[in-house]
């Protein structure tokens, strides 16, 4: 998300955006590691179902949306964000994947869970944080603004 030339109103609805997501990952049950885990065990199913309804809420949204209003609520027009898949994607899509295994933490839920008093998920946010700090600082990308609509460094 770029920050600049957000209204005060566009920060309210980012901040009741997030509470409305935090609220339904605690309601599910998704910022519990244990319940994550028990899903990538095939043991439990509940997280295939909170990430299909949230999928499918979101791709009517995004189709929806541009068609039904002429510019954002909070922003002067639609944007595009750009993909890639490249071999840089499918080495951090699995990097992502062996971390989530491993822990059975993500990093939305893992902050909403801070949130619900889950103290111990602060440790994999650091290593989250550091994580990233160490691939943005040592492995980024030419451009890494360029994938959130900022303007071109060169």
């Amino acid at each position: 998300m770029n920050a600049a030339g957000i209204t005060p109103a566009g920060w309210v609805a980012v901040l009741v955006s997030g509470m409305l997501f935090g609220a339904g990952l605690a309601a599910s049950t998704m910022i519990r590691p244990e319940a994550v885990l028990a899903f990538l065990r095939w043991q439990d199913f509940g997280l295939l179902f909170v990430m299909g309804g949230a999928a499918l809420v979101t791709g009517v949204a995004y189709a929806l949306a541009p068609r039904a209003m002429r510019k954002p609520a909070f922003a002067a027009r639609f944007g595009a964000h750009p993909s890639r898949f490249d071999a840089p994607t499918l080495i951090g899509a699995a990097i992502f994947g062996v971390g989530w295994g491993l822990s059975g933490v993500c990093p939305g839920p893992a902050i909403a869970g801070l949130g619900a008093g889950n103290w111990p998920l602060a440790w994999a946010l650091g290593g989250m944080l550091a994580g990233a700090y160490v691939q943005g600082r040592w492995f980024g990308r030419d451009d890494p603004g360029a994938a959130l609509g900022a303007p071109s460094s060169t």
